[in-house]
C-alpha cells in the first residue's frame, strides 16, 4: 500500500491511497472462507457451497468491505503516525466513486484535507490577565444562615395574625343565587395584590369573621379565585363578589434554632459550636463556590486575550462548511448561520490543544473519578443535601462512569481544571476584588 499527501496550500491538502492485491488478497481470502461456513443455499450441504459460486454472488460486496476497512484504518493510522493537522474527517473526492472493485486489481483512492492553521499559542510572566476575586459579604452569609434556618423550622398555631401568616378557615360567597362555602380554606394575605384587601386581615384573631373579596384580592387571576373556592377556572370570574372567611386557624412559620444540632447537621464532625464558627465555614464554602467560578472567568479571558494576540487565523473555510453541513444532516444555511462562532469555537480548540501539551497536563481514571464525585457532590448541594453518605456517593459515580458522553465530559473538565491551575502559574495575575453583583453582571452578555 502506497500513501502520499499533496500539499495544495497551508491550510488544504490531497492524500493519495493505492491499495494493491498484496494488501487486501489475504483477508478477502478469508473472509470468503468464513462465509462459505455461515451460508446455507438451497441445493448445498451447510459448508459446502463452491467458493467461485460465493465469489461470483457475493464477492463484490465482501471485496467492498475489506477494501473499505483497511482503507479506513491504513489512512487514519497514517495522518495520526505522520501527526497531520487535520480538522475533521477526510473528504472523499468524486473520482472515488469511479473506483471499480474487482479481485485482484489494484485499487487509487483520493481524498481532500482541512489542515489546521499554524500558528503558536504562547503565554508567560509577560501576560498580564485579570484574576477576580469575589467577595463574600455578610448579607450573603445571611441569607445562607436563614435558608438553613428555614430548613429546620415548624409551623405554630398562634392567636393573632401578622404579616406572613397562614389563614385557614371557611370561605363563604355573601352574594349570588348558588353561593359557594369552603371548608378548611387556606390563604397567604401578604401575597394578595390588593394593598386595601390585605389591611382587612392586620391584627385578626381565631374565630374572627372577616369580609373580603377575593377577586379584587387576587387581581382577578382565574387560577387563584379558582383555587381558592373550588370552582372550575373557567368558572372563577362568575365569583368576583365579596366573600366573608371565618378564620379557624392561624399558623406561623417560625425558624429553626442557631444551635449546635443546626450546626451538626450542616457541617457533620462537632468541629462547628458556635454561631461564629457556623457562619464562618458558611463564608469559607461560598469563597470556594466562588473560586471555581472565579477559575471559569479567567479560563474565558485567555481564551480572549490568546484570540486577540494570535489574530485572524486562516481556516480552509469551503471543506470546513462540508465537514460541518455532513454533521448537521446537511443544513447548509444552519453551517452558514453558525460559521463565525464555530471558528471561534474551533480557535480555541486547537489554542486549548497547544497549550495542554505544553503545560505538560495528562488525566488518569482517578481524576475523572474524582470529578464524579465532585459534579454529584454539587448535584445534590443543590438541593440542600450537603452531606452524601459515601456508599451512595460511590453508587452514582459509578452509574456516570458507564455513559461513554459523561466520561468524556467529565474529562474535558479534568483537563478545563488542571488547564486553569497551570496557567495561574505561568502568566503575571491582576487580582481584583468585586462583589457578586459586578461579577455576575460580566456573564450578562
Amino acid at each position: 500500500m502506497n500513501i502520499s499527501i499533496k500539499n495544495i496550500d497551508k491550510v488544504n491538502a490531497e492524500v493519495t491511497v493505492v491499495i494493491e492485491p498484496a494488501d487486501y488478497t489475504e483477508n478477502y481470502a478469508k473472509a470468503v472462507k468464513d462465509a462459505k461456513k455461515k451460508l446455507n443455499m438451497p441445493g448445498f450441504r451447510p459448508g459446502m457451497v463452491p467458493t467461485g459460486l460465493i465469489k461470483k454472488q457475493f464477492g463484490p460486496s465482501i471485496l467492498a468491505e475489506e477494501v473499505n476497512r483497511l482503507l479506513s484504518d491504513k489512512l487514519f493510522s497514517y495522518i495520526q503516525e505522520n501527526k497531520v493537522q487535520m480538522l475533521g474527517s477526510p473528504l472523499p473526492q468524486e473520482v472515488n466513486n469511479q473506483v471499480e472493485l474487482v479481485e485482484g486489481g489494484t485499487f487509487t483512492f483520493k481524498f481532500d484535507l482541512a489542515i489546521a492553521p499554524e500558528f503558536d499559542a504562547t503565554l508567560s510572566k509577560k501576560d498580564k490577565i485579570t484574576y477576580y476575586n469575589v467577595e463574600v459579604s455578610d448579607e450573603m452569609i445571611d441569607r445562607q444562615v436563614e435558608m438553613y434556618r428555614q430548613r429546620g423550622g415548624k409551623y405554630d398555631k398562634v392567636d393573632s395574625y401578622e404579616d406572613n401568616d397562614m389563614v385557614k378557615g371557611v370561605v363563604t360567597e355573601l352574594e349570588g343565587e348558588n353561593p359557594v362555602s369552603v371548608e378548611g380554606a387556606v390563604m397567604l394575605p401578604k401575597y394578595f395584590r390588593n394593598d386595601d384587601q390585605k389591611k382587612l386581615f392586620k391584627g385578626a384573631k381565631t374565630n374572627d369573621v372577616i369580609k373580603f373579596n377575593p377577586a379584587k384580592a387576587y387581581d382577578n387571576n382565574e387560577a387563584e379565585l379558582a383555587s381558592l373556592l373550588k370552582v372550575n377556572k373557567e368558572d372563577a370570574l362568575k365569583h368576583t363578589g365579596d366573600c366573608q372567611i371565618q378564620i379557624t386557624e392561624i399558623t406561623r412559620f417560625v425558624q429553626g434554632p442557631l444551635n449546635e444540632e443546626l450546626f451538626e447537621s450542616v457541617f457533620p464532625g462537632g468541629e462547628v459550636k458556635t454561631e461564629e464558627q457556623f457562619r464562618a465555614r458558611i463564608k469559607e464554602t461560598i469563597e470556594n463556590q466562588f473560586a471555581k467560578d472565579s477559575d471559569y472567568k479567567f479560563i474565558l479571558d485567555v481564551k480572549k486575550y490568546e484570540a486577540e494576540k494570535i489574530g485572524k487565523l486562516e481556516f480552509p473555510d469551503e471543506k470546513l462548511k462540508k465537514i460541518m453541513a455532513a454533521n448537521a444532516g446537511g443544513d447548509e444555511k444552519k453551517v452558514e448561520e453558525n460559521y463565525e462562532k464555530s471558528i471561534e469555537e474551533l480557535t480555541w480548540h486547537l489554542v486549548k490543544e497547544q497549550l495542554v501539551e505544553k503545560c505538560g497536563i495528562k488525566v488518569d481514571d482517578e481524576d475523572v473519578k474524582n470529578m464524579a464525585k465532585e459534579v454529584t457532590r454539587m448535584q445534590f448541594a443543590q438541593y440542600g443535601m450537603m452531606n452524601i453518605p459515601d456508599e451512595y456517593l460511590e453508587g452514582s459515580v459509578k452509574e456516570m462512569l458507564k455513559k461513554r458522553e459523561t466520561v468524556d465530559n467529565l474529562i474535558d473538565r479534568c483537563i478545563e481544571v488542571k488547564l486553569g491551575a497551570a496557567l495561574k502559574e505561568l502568566v503575571t495575575l491582576t487580582n481584583k476584588k468585586v462583589t457578586a453583583e459586578e461579577f455576575n453582571k460580566m456573564f450578562e452578555n
